[in-house]
């Protein structure tokens, strides 16, 4: 099966490549800038049809959350008119879309986990342009996943896991909010997930089930949280360590406002394609024992 993903460099992307690289049953393909550039719609359609995708992978994003509210019309452009387009192309070619979208599309208000029927409300100009995005891409092509995940991490590109390890290095305490919630979420199982999921649509004409999925790590925190368990498991390893102090989001203000509440349910995955990620703990755990494996190679 061939699985053609937007974007290089991204933290899915690179995991995707990863995992998809010792799998007989997969042929995924990467395609970024120039040859395929969300901000110029005209690059999309061309590079699509050349890589001739049984399935498309949309992940390429704006991603900038902060930068985002000086840049809306480039967010919009990217993450909504871009992903359209994606999908307009997959449909074309007659190939079903998996794209990527994010907590940020709810206000964070809500009690509990967040379930795919509960009504989006984004706080943040990144999250009006995703959960715009999710509206043109299920527009675009009917035979469409939009995977809704959060609090991403990895052993690539820039994410929380690794800022945490960074500044343990030389920092006597850290300062983490603790009234933000949500599930941690390695790339490596939304990779897993993508994999699974596109096994279950190859070949199945009759998959009745497109739509809106949340796909997030098992198990909840807080960042304040998320930063200890990481530490100690890094101390744990034989990596840095240092304490960590809870703070507010008052403490910590930042341009665009995040969401406090950033659970989300993924009871509806697992009922339709019988896959639940593992607890956050446990795939935290390894991506900081390859990064610090990395580290002391010199990588």
């Amino acid at each position: 099966m061939r699985l053609v993903v937007t974007g290089r460099e991204g933290q899915v992307v690179r995991s995707l490549m990863e995992r998809a690289y010792t799998r007989r049953d997969f042929d995924v393909v990467a395609l970024g800038r120039p040859e395929l550039d969300l901000a110029k719609p005209e690059t999309i359609a061309p590079a699509l049809t050349a890589a001739r995708p049984d399935l498309v992978v949309s992940a390429a994003a704006y991603t900038a959350v902060d930068q985002a509210e000086d840049e809306p019309d480039l967010a919009f452009s990217v993450n909504s008119t871009g992903a359209g387009h994606v999908a307009a192309a997959a449909a074309r070619i007659g190939a079903p879309v998996i794209h990527l979208s994010t907590d940020y599309v709810f206000n964070g208000s809500g009690e509990g986990a967040y379930t795919e029927d509960d009504e989006p409300a984004p706080r943040s100009v990144y999250g009006a342009s995703k959960l715009a995005g999710e509206h043109a891409v299920a527009k675009a092509n009917p035979r469409h996943l939009i995977l809704r995940t959060a609090w991403v991490y990895s052993p690539f590109g820039r994410n929380f896991v690794k800022t945490m390890l960074k500044l343990a290095v030389d920092r006597d305490e850290i300062a983490v909010v603790a009234d933000q919630w949500g599930n941690p979420t390695s790339a490596f199982d939304v990779a897993d997930a993508i994999l699974h999921s596109a096994a279950t649509l190859h070949g199945n004409m009759g998959f009745a089930s497109f739509g809106v999925y949340h796909l997030a790590g098992t198990g909840e925190t807080n960042w304040s949280g998320f930063a200890r368990h990481i530490l100690v498991t890094s101390q744990a390893l034989g990596g840095p360590y240092t304490a960590v102090k809870d703070i507010s989001t008052s403490d910590y203000p930042t341009k665009a406002q995040r969401p406090a509440n950033s659970r989300l349910s993924t009871a509806k995955f697992t009922s339709v394609f019988g896959r639940t990620a593992p607890d956050w703990r446990m795939s935290m755990k390894e991506v900081v024992r390859r990064l610090l494996t990395e580290k002391r190679r010199g990588r």
